[in-house]
């Protein structure tokens, strides 16, 4: 256990912050499966959308540095290369 006042807080800050990194990497991983799910389905127009708004989220998640920005860049270009293989 911390043995000052300032590791303790340390000790609060370090669980509040893990929490919203994780409620934010939840989020981007939702968004990935939510672009799979639609692909799967086989309707382009709609995983183009779904695409879209995925994009923001993957975006958002990296500018927080939850997520390197290679990892958001390498999804999302694996996301779009599966849209466009759609026939």
């Amino acid at each position: 256990m911390a043995n000052s006042k300032q590791a303790r807080k340390r000790a609060e800050q370090s669980v509040a912050r893990n929490a919203h990194s994780t409620s934010l990497r939840s989020k981007a991983r939702s968004a990935i499966k939510a672009v799979r799910k639609a692909v799967a389905a086989g309707d382009k127009a709609a995983a183009t959308e779904v695409f879209r708004k995925s994009m923001s989220t993957i975006d958002s998640v990296a500018d927080k540095k939850v997520l390197h920005k290679n990892t958001a860049a390498r999804n999302k270009s694996r996301l779009a290369a599966a849209i466009k293989a759609m026939a």
